[in-house]
């Protein structure tokens, strides 16, 4: 379930400057507060723009925005951890002490002030949230090299007097990759949640750009009068959520041969 809504996410993502009606940023489509129907199915906001049309634009903005996140982080706490796993020592001791102080301070907070440093915008957003999750990829790929490090295939490797950064690439690398795409996917839930925050505070997407917590923070003001300003992006959001942490539970079942066997 949680691949499928993933793949038709990704479809309405790739696929929204079609499937909009109109364009995101289009005041007057519509009578400013228009309730749901026909012409507008998520109805409009104050403004006149169609919420259906910014909604879908929106999906394409936030997947994004946690894509980014996630290739930061993996791209640079993987290859940091299979240092750290492999030369062990010096290296290891320096590496496992710097992400332990770096995961001492609350990833959120740790977000909420590289974006107050940098300013507001989707970009840093993406930016903050990748170096936050650095540790998570340095652990898992320092712990993954510690294990591949002495499988028979990788010992011959080395007594072969292979360079140790094509040892770590063709054999210790592919062996971790089942691992990292289970956490890739897990985190993606969670960017999703601490970006829409951070945009529903005000330091993520700015306006008019329509991103899921932006949506939701444009809509709290009128709960009364108009919820579905809220209720639309707040359940696009949920859903994708829900479906990537689905996602990775069905990653870690299939690519864990241990979780397989216990059910």
């Amino acid at each position: 379930i949680g691949a499928t809504v993933v793949l038709l996410l990704l479809a309405i993502a790739a696929a929204a400057p079609l499937l909009a009606p109109f364009a995101p940023e289009q005041v007057g489509a519509g009578a400013p507060l228009q309730p749901p129907s026909a012409p507008h199915p998520f109805g409009t906001d104050p403004l006149g723009r169609d919420l259906y049309s910014r909604v879908l634009h929106g999906t394409r903005l936030a997947l994004s925005m946690a894509a980014g996140g996630v290739l930061l982080a993996a791209a640079i706490g993987v290859p940091l951890g299979l240092c750290a796993g492999f030369y062990r020592r010096r290296v290891d001791y320096l590496l496992s002490r710097l992400a332990e102080v770096w995961m001492a301070f609350p990833g959120l907070l740790l977000a909420l002030i590289i974006v107050a440093r940098l300013g507001p915008s989707l970009t840093n957003t993406a930016l903050a949230l990748g170096i936050v999750g650095v540790p998570s990829y340095f652990r898992l790929a320092r712990n993954a090299t510690l294990s591949a490090k002495h499988l028979p295939y990788v010992e011959a490797a080395q007594a072969l007097g292979l360079p140790s950064w094509r040892i770590l690439l063709r054999h210790i690398l592919p062996n971790t990759a089942p691992s990292l795409i289970v956490l890739a996917s897990m985190r993606m839930g969670m960017l999703l949640l601490a970006g829409g925050g951070l945009s529903f505070i005000g330091l993520g997407a700015q306006p008019p750009l329509p991103e899921w917590g932006a949506l939701l923070a444009a809509g709290r003001d009128h709960m009364d009068t108009a919820p579905w300003l809220a209720l639309y992006p707040g359940l696009f959001l949920t859903v994708t959520v829900i479906a990537f942490n689905l996602l990775g539970d069905g990653l870690r079942d299939a690519l864990d041969p241990t979780q397989r066997g216990e059910r």
